[in-house]
């Protein structure tokens, strides 16, 4: 326990309505914040120390004890607390430019609503939430200044008046109704309301008497600011509810994703993210299969695309059950490039291709050959792929005539081409299809 007899008091940091706050410091270097005010007038704060000394949480301002002491024979009641390090989050927001980062408004809330839920359990509220009640310690914001605190009894009405800052309280305050729970809830919106845009929720309204009425009679609600989420929209809507009972509660609102850091984190297999096609059985994408098999994951980060290439052919136990799938004669003749729009499905189709006439040199090279044994991979920018699976040459008088079966296939753009002879076996296919994706993806 810190012995509050043996420490100094130091400058000023904060005046409110009825107290004023300095720093405090033991003959160990220890510092804690000390309210201060006239014995004569300290209600409020004996009401503030007697709500603090039952409460321990680590989204409350900590008490530490209470002093009567003098100045100038003049009794004060000094109540000694937790130092919050950041000041307020006023101060924060005029650090930031005059407002808040989503980010840190969403993480700030979601505190404040950890504090308001132990307050709640304890049956008491606030009543007076507000960003310069809110103070930034050195693990997190935490709520204080209690002074306003009521303690609800089996959740009825409020054992005393109301109290608060007008243009956070609820549309039931202002009324003179009454001050329950979800009053604090209408301030938590005010209070996000005034992170966001650095002013309160009510910044056309100047008059006490003016904003008394609008606020409780109106029927309206503060302007949401624009920039804000749809999330953050959808917390302000849930929280400014004119009726009471239609506002979530501090426990409902836990759990809305503007706060809830896990509502859209899913636990799924921690794997590397696919940098290629090559990754992630892209060749076994062909095939589904009615039972189904464990998937191996592997892992190619700081390989070298030769290296990966390598074990993805010597890995993969589903490469020659796919290739099964692809092949519609016995040996693949030609694979190339067509400017026709192609289904995403492997399909077949017949064409003819009119060859123009060549030289006699071209001719009579073209002539030695009745037929294609070549694969021969051809694809152009934005293009589909089509494997030939059949092709015939018919001489002309005045040209070659190319009779072909197609495998099509959609989306795969480069124009760069690959030659291999059809008497590959099946392994040395597989290289050199990878070898060719390969190209595709990192020229």
């Amino acid at each position: 326990m810190t012995n509050l007899t043996n420490c100094t008091k130091g400058h000023i940091i904060g005046r409110g309505s009825t107290a004023t706050v300095s720093i405090a410091t033991t003959v160990t270097g220890d510092r804690f914040a000390v309210k201060s005010t006239k014995l004569s007038k300290s209600l409020l704060l004996q009401k503030e120390q007697h709500f603090l000394s039952k409460l321990r949480s680590p989204y409350i301002i900590e008490y530490i004890g209470f002093n009567v002491d003098y100045a100038n024979d003049i009794p004060l009641y000094d109540l000694f607390m937790e130092y919050a390090t950041g000041g307020a989050v006023t101060d924060v927001i005029k650090r930031q430019g005059g407002s808040l980062d989503e980010c840190l408004i969403r993480s700030y809330t979601h505190q404040i609503l950890q504090g308001l839920d132990y307050l709640h359990s304890n049956k008491l509220v606030h009543c007076d939430i507000k960003c310069s009640n809110i103070l930034v310690c050195e693990d997190g914001v935490k709520i204080g200044d209690l002074g306003c605190a009521k303690l609800v009894e089996n959740c009825g009405d409020t054992s005393s008046g109301f109290s608060g800052t007008l243009v956070f309280m609820a549309p039931e305050v202002a009324r003179g109704v009454k001050q329950e729970f979800a009053a604090d809830v209408w301030a938590l919106g005010c209070t996000v309301i005034e992170m966001a845009t650095g002013c309160n929720p009510w910044p056309e309204m100047n008059n006490p008497v003016s904003a008394l009425y609008r606020i409780g009679y109106s029927g309206d609600v503060p302007l949401f600011p624009m920039w804000l989420s749809d999330e953050g929209k959808d917390f302000l809507k849930n929280c400014l509810q004119r009726k009471d009972e239609e506002r979530w509660t501090v426990k409902e609102l836990l759990q809305h994703p503007f706060v809830n850091i896990n509502s859209s984190s899913e636990k799924i297999e921690s794997f590397d993210s696919p940098s290629s096609i090559l990754d992630h059985g892209f060749w076994d994408c062909f095939e589904v299969t009615d039972t189904p098999s464990s998937t191996k994951f592997m892992t190619f980060s700081g390989e070298s695309p030769v290296d990966r290439i390598k074990k993805l052919v010597e890995t993969t136990p589903c490469v020659n059950y796919c290739m099964t799938n692809w092949i519609a004669e016995e040996d693949w003749i030609t694979v190339r490039s067509n400017h026709v729009d192609e289904n995403s499905n492997i399909t077949y189709e017949d064409s003819q291709t009119d060859v123009e006439k060549e030289d006699d040199d071209s001719e009579s090279t073209r002539s030695d050959s009745e037929s294609l044994s070549e694969l021969y991979v051809e694809v152009g920018f934005s293009d589909s792929v089509r494997i030939i699976v059949e092709s015939n040459v018919l001489e002309t008088s005045d040209a070659n005539v190319v009779n072909s079966k197609f495998l099509g296939f959609k989306n795969i753009n480069n124009d760069s081409c690959l030659l291999v002879d059809s008497n590959l076996n099946v392994a040395l296919l597989i290289i050199a299809i990878l070898a060719f994706a390969y190209v595709l993806i990192f020229k």
